[in-house]
């Protein structure tokens, strides 16, 4: 739902009064006598509010003050200032700060009043439509660079590990699937698309040198559950005990990490210490949330599943579904 509210905030009850009954046919109004009453509605009904408009002058604290804070917590918010016109520079800086949209001088002028409101509600909705139209591009676009790491971490099995990699990174991406794996977050604040693909090649290079690295500590012959139990649990011992010879892995990170992971971020050894015992066991495995933050881990001695030619897209579909 779009905000649609208006909140004033004045010290005078009759302003306020006098506000509500000029502005309500335009829009809901709420009010408020102070800033601090103000930061208490932002923070309960931050969310319908799209038009913010508060005096300068309040005893305990001055508008401005208000306008910044919905800045910083609800920067699409449309902050407008109301002043007198004695105190028109504090109005200019509130400005040139970035805190406010406009100003409008007292006493009023109530036509004036209702175009200005008219039009900030107006620049409400296109700062909403314009926000869930980057929410959805950013959504995509999280999805592709989740799809392309999926792909990625085949090669890096395959050129890192071994040629046989199927079953096991199968194994790894059910139970990301499983643990409800998330999209990775890109802050494209920081980087663009050149920085993303830099990081990521970094990150999928570490990956592959740590997986390579785990390889020699799975040489033994993991040709039975308890032995492969007994070798994770030694290759991850602050994460995995064993609880009547089953594996159990505190928290879900190693499952998600390869996936979730920021972009750019270096592995740790002990965050792909799962996907490199998957690869070495080869076999079923499921997973089981047993409270809280503990995972169960059962073993199957079944040969590797007949995963077909299109096992890595099923699979990539079925965590997209998930997010």
């Amino acid at each position: 739902m779009r905000p649609d509210k208006i909140l004033y905030v004045d010290d005078e009850p009759m302003a306020l009064k006098y506000f509500e009954r000029l502005v309500s046919p335009i829009a809901p109004v709420l009010t408020a006598l102070s800033v601090e009453e103000g930061q208490a509605i932002l923070r309960e009904r931050g969310d319908e509010i799209a038009v913010l408009i508060s005096d300068q002058r309040m005893p305990t604290a001055y508008g401005n003050e208000l306008l910044r804070y919905a800045r910083d917590h609800h920067p699409s918010m449309v902050r407008m200032l109301t002043t007198a016109y004695s105190e028109l520079g504090e109005a200019i800086e509130a400005i040139n700060t970035g805190e406010i949209y406009r100003y409008i001088t007292k006493p009023w002028d109530l036509e004036n009043l209702r175009a200005d409101l008219r039009n900030a509600l107006e620049l409400s909705t296109l700062r909403s439509e314009r926000d869930e139209m980057l929410r959805e591009k950013l959504a995509v676009q999280q999805q592709q660079l989740l799809a392309s790491r999926v792909s990625q971490l085949a090669t890096v099995c395959a050129g890192f590990v071994q040629p046989d990699f199927d079953a096991g990174l199968h194994a790894f991406l059910a139970a990301a699937s499983t643990a409800e794996c998330l999209a990775p977050a890109i802050d494209w604040r920081t980087m663009d698309h050149a920085d993303l693909m830099q990081g990521e090649t970094r990150r999928n290079v570490a990956i592959g040198q740590a997986l390579a690295a785990w390889k020699p500590r799975f040489q033994q012959p993991l040709d039975t559950p308890a032995a492969a139990a007994a070798s994770l649990a030694q290759a991850m011992p602050e994460q995995v005990t064993l609880q009547e010879g089953r594996p159990v892995i505190n928290g879900r990170n190693p499952f998600v990490w390869p996936l979730e992971g920021a972009a750019g971020e270096l592995p740790q050894p002990g965050q792909v210490a799962w996907l490199a015992w998957l690869l070495a066991w080869g076999r079923p495995v499921r997973i089981e949330k047993s409270n809280e933050s503990n995972w169960t881990i059962h073993l199957d001695e079944s040969p590797p599943p007949a995963l077909g030619p299109d096992w890595l897209a099923r699979d990539i579909e079925e965590l997209l579904q998930g997010l």
